[in-house]
């Protein structure tokens, strides 16, 4: 691996000529720069650092690369551990840049994570969970991509541990197609390529970002994908499996909501999809199909055609009433069978819970997802 150039000291600029001062700096910053910043937001992540760090040195990528961790008011001993990794990370030519701050509160993963970006100098981020393990080819392997799909997000597979831990969520990261990574960014299970598996251009992250920095109970990483999507982002996955994802209770997920995830997801949806539509059918006539309902726009609401199902006892009911709805008469929206409905469609199934009939059944309408339905559950 080729050594990294440092950066210059602030005492060194203080020192420079201002004579032609800002050609210098971009050539400085030009020569400074590395090919790639691994960035790691960490808060008391003392215990699995040396597994992280030792995967970072053990990177097979053979351009330049540094080490960017930002401490978000750690009470462990993690800046301590990352510290003992600066001589043997240097040996391998990756250069390490820490730091951090002691306040009573973290300030959140958004806020580390921006941090981390602004004091490292790579043209390419890899992000990086102080508690997950990147496999020896991450690096090399989701650059090579990136240089291929330059506005894009890159993601890769993973391997979940402990074994068996979200087994659904997992199986749907590994397994989605190409087409699936766009088509089904409004599901529950978030971003379709995975917050740490993320790696991207400075330069897209510049035009996108930054993070969001409201802290504990904001989903930063979604609001962040449904950004990129908006400019006209792309994404797209490295079908090896290059990082070990850590399951566990501490894990910054758990901090946010579902119905804060929901109200963005749905936000999202008319705003990308139904706002295209001058009429839909929602495939579920039961509590989530009815739920997606009632949290629509008004103009939203009065395009769904019907609610479809497979279930007798909800299609002989004949329709649904919008009890709460404050119009007089109140709103009834047919419920069919699917065979009789027409899309597009809204699917308020869950993925990958019903043995494949859910997906035997679209199919056998001949409809591309994408066009013709979307996932939402």
């Amino acid at each position: 691996m080729k050594p990294s150039k440092r950066l210059r000291t602030t005492e060194e600029e203080a020192e420079a000529p201002t004579g032609g001062r800002e050609e210098e700096e971009e050539e400085e910053e030009e020569k400074a720069a590395v090919d790639v910043s691994i960035i790691t937001p960490m808060h008391n992540a003392a215990c699995w650092l040396d597994e992280c760090l030792q995967a970072v040195s053990l990177q097979d990528f053979t351009g330049t690369m540094e080490l960017s961790v930002f401490d978000d008011a750690s009470t462990d001993d993690s800046r301590t551990v990352v510290e003992g990794w600066r001589g043997r990370l240097e040996a391998r030519g990756i250069s390490v840049v820490i730091s951090g701050h002691n306040s009573a509160h973290p300030r959140g993963v958004g806020y580390a994570k921006n941090k981390a970006i602004t004091q490292s100098c790579g043209r390419y981020l890899c992000f990086q969970d102080a508690d997950d393990v990147m496999s020896p080819q991450r690096v090399r392997l989701q650059y090579e991509a990136s240089l291929l799909h330059p506005n894009s997000l890159i993601g890769c597979k993973v391997q979940r541990v402990p074994e068996g831990s979200t087994e659904r969520y997992t199986r749907w990261i590994n397994t989605i197609t190409q087409d699936q990574l766009i088509a089904q960014v409004y599901t529950s299970h978030g971003p379709t390529v995975v917050m740490p598996t993320w790696f991207c251009s400075r330069s897209w992250y510049l035009k996108v970002g930054p993070f969001d920095e409201g802290g504990k109970g904001v989903p930063e990483d979604l609001l962040f994908f449904y950004q990129s999507l908006r400019q006209g982002g792309g994404v797209a996955r490295v079908d090896r499996c290059l990082l070990v994802y850590r399951y566990h209770e501490k894990a910054t997920t758990h901090s946010v909501t579902e119905e804060t995830i929901w109200k963005l997801r749905v936000d999202f949806l008319q705003e990308r999809v139904l706002s295209q539509w001058e009429s839909f059918t929602i495939w579920n006539a039961g509590k989530q199909g009815r739920k997606l309902y009632r949290s629509l726009s008004s103009t939203n609401q009065e395009k769904v055609k019907a609610f479809c199902d497979v279930d007798e006892n909800k299609i002989q009911k004949g329709f649904y009433t919008y009890e709460e709805s404050k119009q007089r008469p109140k709103p009834k929206i047919p419920v069919l069978h699917y065979r009789d409905a027409s899309s597009p469609f809204i699917v308020c199934v869950k993925l990958d819970m019903t043995a494949g009939v859910l997906e035997e059944n679209l199919d056998s309408l001949l409809l591309k997802e994408g066009t013709d339905f979307y996932h939402f559950n």
